[in-house]
């Protein structure tokens, strides 16, 4: 496969995926600003501003709400924001025209089109919904529609490293709001893992429970813990080089060595220290993610032209 195919690949699922996952994130913001009327929304929209890397200028002025959406929902150059990152898959998408199926290009546009007409003029709430509508509408037509070979591996490989980030960012969001944050319950419905975490422990829910759900369950498909085994599972079977001589693939290492220390970490020490770890995590992705473009999207070269080869 070409890389500049393989780089779109990869990023189609990152940004599908950041898309969706900024979208869980605003929701449950905005509710909580909605619902309380003594949250202080300039601090609370600040905070998640700099958890999603677009912090606000320090000149006094008050951030609203709106200058929130403006910037992570609605700025269609910045794919760091939901509009954003929808154009920019379907930029993505059109590059692999010729790789991915029908169906899955036709989904990306005609999302792009929708976000292009008339994004501005649903709510918050039912723009948010049907951002994750869209996502899972692109999620189930990889699943269904997909060969499991190279053109697989790098969308899935990109959507998993993009939730394990994603998701770090949603707990460290709560981990800092605290008692004056939506709560973890309402966290948890944000991701739809409600009903699996009151069956995996039976009833028994409280906050460190759904911290270490969204952390350490191997089973649920939003937790860090299965989204970064995802995206080894997906190197694995990208390096065909994997084993003879131990780890040499250096995404594959940071990644490892990510869920390692959460795996096999004392969950008091995790939970007494949950935005650090957080902040780990978002590491070893961009640490990852880096290490994937270097070893299998290298940047040619320009050409230098020389006397001799004239």
């Amino acid at each position: 496969m070409l890389s500049r195919i393989a780089e779109s690949l990869f990023w189609i699922g990152r940004y599908v995926e950041r898309a969706d996952d900024t979208a869980r994130i605003l929701d449950v913001h905005i509710q909580l600003l909605s619902e309380n009327p003594w949250a202080e929304e300039d601090q609370a929209c600040r905070s998640l501003l700099k958890i999603m890397d677009r912090p606000a200028a320090e000149d006094g002025t008050l951030v609203a709400r709106v200058d929130m959406l403006d910037v992570l929902a609605h700025d269609r150059v910045n794919p760091s924001s939901i509009a954003g990152a929808l154009i920019a898959a379907r930029e993505n998408a059109r590059r692999a025209r010729e790789t991915i199926s029908t169906e899955l290009w036709e989904c990306l546009n005609t999302t792009r089109n929708v976000v292009l007409d008339k994004n501005r003029h649903l709510s918050p709430h039912n723009y948010f919904s049907w951002v994750r509508g869209r996502a899972a509408m692109v999620a189930g037509i990889q699943d269904s529609g997909t060969s499991r070979d190279d053109t697989w591996l790098f969308m899935i490989l990109g959507r998993s490293i993009e939730r394990a980030d994603m998701t770090a960012r949603l707990i460290t969001a709560q981990a800092h709001l605290g008692s004056s944050g939506p709560g973890w319950t309402t966290l948890l419905r944000s991701c739809g893992a409600y009903e699996a975490f009151l069956r995996a422990y039976r009833g028994r829910a409280g906050d460190e429970q759904a911290a270490a759900f969204l952390v350490l369950d191997r089973l649920f498909p939003r937790s860090i813990v299965h989204a970064l085994s995802l995206a080894e599972e997906c190197l694995r079977a990208l390096d065909s080089d994997e084993g003879r001589s131990g780890v040499t693939d250096e995404a594959l290492r940071e990644l490892a060595l990510a869920r390692v220390a959460l795996e096999y970490g004392k969950p008091d020490s995790l939970m007494a220290a949950l935005p650090e770890a957080m902040d780990k995590v978002q590491r070893a992705c961009s640490a990852a993610s880096q290490a994937v473009k270097k070893r299998y999207f290298p940047a040619e070269g320009a050409v230098e032209w020389v006397e001799e080869g004239l």
